[in-house]
């Protein structure tokens, strides 16, 4: 490796992309388009850094297949900054593998947090988890860069904080600040600071006896680990009481149901609010009151161990067993968009078929959805066609961790 190849790889390191542009600016060989590659996507020039790497990658050819591999990861890491989350993940999974044979353990590990990281983008928890779970521990940090320390701490932090694990989230982010600190990268302190602020913003509302209030990560963590609390979760929709769960996410007429009913108590209900709630109409006939006593035994029966519904003279009221209170745990951000705002909240630009891949839905209702948040200004698109990404502002004063795609409920 020549003298500037090695002074450009310092300079990347370091975070310092012009200063390695100036160095093989006017290089067109595999090493050093390479190198233009990584500064261009520090610098946000993503759809020039994936071009270059995949020239750089083609230049080293199958004779070369370290170089060759250290190239594939590093585009998956641009297609990761892209939000293109559609990839396959075959060859950055060979890749890594081809790597770890060859002792770069370094490269290798980055192969592995491209692809959690990815995994965790979808919701896909406990495959982000294993994907992680070789990752090194503190105590065989020694041989590896600080910079990458950090960011495999900072996955760790996010995944903990996906799965409403506040404490090995902290932890997480106490290793990936020292890391930070060593590495001496403006742009990792800066993601550090980030993450450890999401814990100090407000992440839903509180609705109990008539009352809201705001609750921080750690307060929604020990609210769902009470044993005495029944809970009705509007952020993953579903009813919770200790540790049973009982999802409602694809039943929304009982889940409009029991929120209203919980957001009442310990007061009941009226029969014509019901149905207006939940049936979205102003003008109830007889239909809709045959409907309701329907959807009112169906709850009955899902939520029979936890809670009764009772009729009284003007409605219903939620009863819950053993003594317990109600309380129904809100997102921040309403609307049938929540999910989909937390997302471009990260202040990424998504493609509409990223977030379909993420959302689990299809495309055409994620446009759908798109629309009506741009025509009320929430969201905006740059590009046309194939190449069109939404954006919207970043969130300030809380965060949507809780409104994020999840395969699991909260734990």
């Amino acid at each position: 490796m020549d003298s500037l190849i090695s002074a450009a790889a310092r300079a990347l390191a370091a975070g310092d992309a012009l200063a390695a542009l100036q160095r093989v600016a006017l290089r067109d060989d595999p090493p050093a388009l390479a190198l233009r590659g990584i500064a261009m996507a520090q610098l946000g020039e993503h759809p020039r850094a994936r071009d270059l790497l995949r020239r750089a990658a083609r230049g080293f050819g199958t004779h070369e297949p370290v170089a060759r591999a250290r190239c594939v990861v590093a585009e998956a890491e641009v297609a990761l900054a892209q939000r293109d989350l559609g990839g396959p993940a075959q060859a950055l999974m060979s890749a890594g593998a081809t790597l770890q044979a060859h002792g770069d353990i370094a490269n290798a590990l980055q192969a592995r947090l491209v692809a959690a990281r990815t995994l965790i983008l979808l919701g896909k928890l406990d495959e982000a988890s294993a994907a992680l779970a070789d990752a090194p521990t503190t105590d065989a940090t020694t041989r590896l860069p600080p910079s990458l320390v950090a960011v495999a701490e900072l996955a760790a932090a996010e995944l903990a904080l996906r799965s409403l694990h506040i404490g090995a989230a902290r932890t997480a982010l106490q290793r990936a600040q020292q890391a930070a600190a060593q590495s001496g990268v403006p742009a990792l302190l800066t993601e550090v600071a980030q993450a450890h602020a999401l814990l100090e913003q407000p992440a839903a509302r509180c609705l109990a006896n008539g009352a809201e209030h705001m609750l921080r990560l750690d307060d929604v963590a020990a609210l769902l680990a009470s044993p005495t609390l029944w809970v009705v979760d509007a952020c993953r929709h579903g009813v919770r009481a200790g540790e049973v769960w009982h999802p409602l996410a694809r039943r929304p007429v009982l889940f409009a149901l029991v929120r209203a009913l919980a957001t009442a108590w310990p007061g009941d209900v009226d029969r014509e609010a019901l149905i207006a709630n939940v049936f979205r109409t102003r003008h109830p006939d007889e239909t809709h009151r045959a409907r309701l006593r329907v959807e009112i035994g169906r709850l009955r029966a899902l939520i029979a161990p936890l809670a009764g519904v009772e009729a009284t003279p003007r409605g219903f009221v939620l009863r819950p067993h053993g003594g317990r209170t109600v309380a129904v745990l809100a997102p921040p951000v309403e609307g049938e968009q929540g999910a989909l705002v937390a997302l471009l909240a990260d202040g990424a630009a998504w493609s509409t078929s990223a977030l379909a891949l993420a959302l689990g839905d299809s495309q055409r209702t994620v446009q759908r959805a798109l629309a009506e948040l741009e025509a009320t200004g929430r969201v905006r698109a740059i590009g046309q066609a194939r190449a069109r990404r939404w954006l919207a502002a970043p969130l300030v004063g809380f965060t949507t961790i809780l409104l994020l795609p999840t395969a699991q409920p909260i734990a």
